[in-house]
């Protein structure tokens, strides 16, 4: 579970920063990222945990009292924010990402991608109603959802029996990855051990026919960033999966592909 707090606002002022994020690999992981209204704040933290807590860091550098802050892009390195929505947001939006539970594929070490095959296993299940029990006293406007049953099903479970709109977007989906889908990581090595490996260890690189998936999920996040702060109300909840939640991170920060941590 990892956590993240962003803050945006509005001006189109790039905001010099420095620093590096990271993931953790642990299911149902979420991410809290605000916006804010007032003075800039100075640094932003990643905070990463399955039972417990984490932190990790992420410095930026102090905003000159004479400049604007920025809209929808966050802190970010220098020279590289960009902003989310390409319009001036009218009020503060806190947003929340949640990664899947565990899935059957997850527990038999298989290669998911965009596979709809892959289902909530009994201990996702649990996941997910413990990760309820903890947003309980948040109140959240609406609830975005990948459509991926894994996710989705994630998604129903937290959100059961609230009367908010639950919204399930195609831009939240995670990456296709082609024959690799349903194998398992052992076979996958064996048989394809060059693509496997560019996926595993440079997925910026990966592709297929001249396709790169993980570029398609930067640009697919980007997408997901507009349709998501651009819904009114100020408290979001999203469930989704994990290299989507990573370039939804990395977009925020106006990090590329190459930047991203495994």
């Amino acid at each position: 579970m990892g956590c993240a707090s962003l803050p945006t606002r509005p001006s189109p002022t790039p905001l010099p920063a420095a620093g590096r994020a990271r993931s953790s690999r642990s299911h149902l992981r979420t991410c809290t990222t605000t916006t804010t209204t007032g003075k800039p704040r100075r640094a932003f933290s990643i905070r990463a945990a399955h039972s417990g807590l984490s932190d990790v860091s992420v410095e930026s550098l102090p905003l000159p009292d004479n400049e604007a802050p920025v809209t929808g892009a966050a802190y970010s390195f220098t020279g590289a924010t960009t902003s989310l929505t390409n319009r001036i947001l009218t009020s503060s939006k806190k947003v929340t990402l949640v990664r899947h539970g565990l899935s059957s594929w997850n527990a038999e070490s298989r290669v998911q991608g965009s596979s709809n095959l892959s289902v909530l296993t009994e201990t996702g299940t649990k996941q997910a109603e413990k990760c309820r029990d903890a947003l309980a006293n948040i109140k959240f406007d609406v609830c975005f959802s990948s459509p991926i049953s894994r996710a989705k099903t994630t998604a129903e479970i937290i959100w059961k029996d609230k009367v908010e709109p639950l919204v399930f977007l195609d831009s939240l989906k995670e990456a296709h990855l082609f024959f690799l889908e349903g194998m398992t990581n052992a076979d996958a090595k064996k048989q394809y051990p060059e693509l496997y490996t560019t996926w595993r260890e440079d997925p910026a690189h990966f592709h297929v026919n001249g396709i790169y998936p993980l570029r398609e999920v930067w640009r697919t996040a980007r997408q997901a960033w507009e349709q998501i702060l651009l819904t009114p109300g100020e408290n979001f909840l999203v469930v989704t999966h994990k290299s989507i939640l990573r370039a939804l991170i990395c977009t925020a920060l106006g990090l590329p592909p190459e930047r991203q941590v495994v």
